[in-house]
């Protein structure tokens, strides 16, 4: 490896993330309200809001950039407001906008960092150069970065944060205006990062970002925590599975659904795509609709399953915002 310190958490610490009743007042701003959440070693916490919900402003409380102005924050059993340098010493942070030197070149930004972080020459350059090798940016590693793609930049971001060997890492809007190839990598960095035991809060306004990669999720809303769970939790409070079919042409949707109904449940006939879509309670409800449907002698050519998405979540917040919490 790099040569350089690796810091690690307080021993038998198993939650590196942790903010209890969190408040943070600016002036008469209240930007955060009594904000509680927390990520175990080897997991992604995801902050879901949309632009002023509070995200930012908790990951610099986290970080120990910021003082809670009530509460308490630790981040690998440290407390952020007794003990910010040993914060910091174990967090690495890639930021909405790019932190490198855009005069350097790739691997001299990597050099660099890793020299403020107390590395000797050789070390340093070792650490730069696995580094590159691990983004795939070798090829890219005497190029300054100001001649870097957007998903070029945000891979030399991410690996500026993990110079020193970090036990948490913290992702504050990452992939914010990459293509798709380019979230998809940083979606798989991400992914290998944790399966090492790095542990990331990741803040995003993407819903299948945090589908993908989270662990849990907590939902933001002018600095509240709105709703919180895992993504699978969070879908089944608020989002609806449902079955939809395609009977055979010539079929009467009519009798199709009268059918559906008396079998004691509610078709709804997509006209547009010449289907019925059916709300069920669970998969055993799909054999309900096939065979309403079959004693009705009305075959099928087309059946699909349709599973709630966080889309659904961010909805039906929007209709009860006072959230709820799983």
């Amino acid at each position: 490896m790099s040569g350089l310190a690796q810091p690690t958490a307080r021993t038998g610490e198993d939650i590196m993330i942790e903010a209890n009743g969190v408040s943070k007042v600016f002036g008469s701003l209240r930007a955060l309200d009594s904000v509680s959440v927390s990520a175990r070693r080897g997991t992604v916490l995801a902050l879901l809001g949309h632009n002023g919900a509070g995200k930012t402003t908790l990951v610099n409380i986290l970080t120990a950039a910021l003082p809670p102005s009530s509460g308490r924050a630790a981040v690998a059993g440290f407390d952020v407001a007794r003990d910010p340098h040993e914060v910091r010493k174990r967090v690495g942070l890639t930021g909405q906008f790019a932190s490198v030197d855009a005069q350097l070149s790739g691997r001299d930004n990597l050099v660099l960092l890793a020299r403020l972080l107390g590395a000797d020459r050789r070390s340093a350059r070792a650490r730069a150069d696995e580094l590159l090798e691990l983004f795939g940016l070798q090829d890219f590693a005497a190029r300054r970065p100001g001649t870097y793609s957007g998903g070029l930049r945000r891979r030399l971001d991410l690996a500026a944060s993990l110079v020193g060997h970090p036990a948490v890492v913290f992702l504050d809007e990452p992939t914010t205006g990459l293509d798709p190839s380019s979230r998809l990598n940083l979606w798989e960095i991400v992914e290998d990062l944790v399966a090492g035991g790095t542990t990331v809060l990741l803040t995003t306004q993407y819903l299948d970002e945090a589908d993908r990669l989270a662990d849990s999720i907590a939902v933001l809303s002018a600095g509240a925590v709105i709703a919180s769970g895992t993504a699978a939790e969070l879908k089944s409070k608020v989002g609806q599975r449902t079955v939809t079919v395609a009977p055979e042409d010539g079929s009467d949707p009519a009798v199709a659904c009268e059918a559906i109904r008396r079998a004691g449940l509610e078709p709804v006939v997509d006209r547009a795509n010449g289907t019925i879509v059916v709300v069920i309670e669970a998969s055993k409800d799909a054999a309900v609709v096939i065979r309403a449907l079959d004693g009705a002698g009305i075959e099928i050519t087309e059946l699909s399953f349709g599973e709630p998405t966080l889309d659904d979540v961010y909805l039906t917040l929007a209709e009860r915002p006072t959230g709820f919490t799983p």
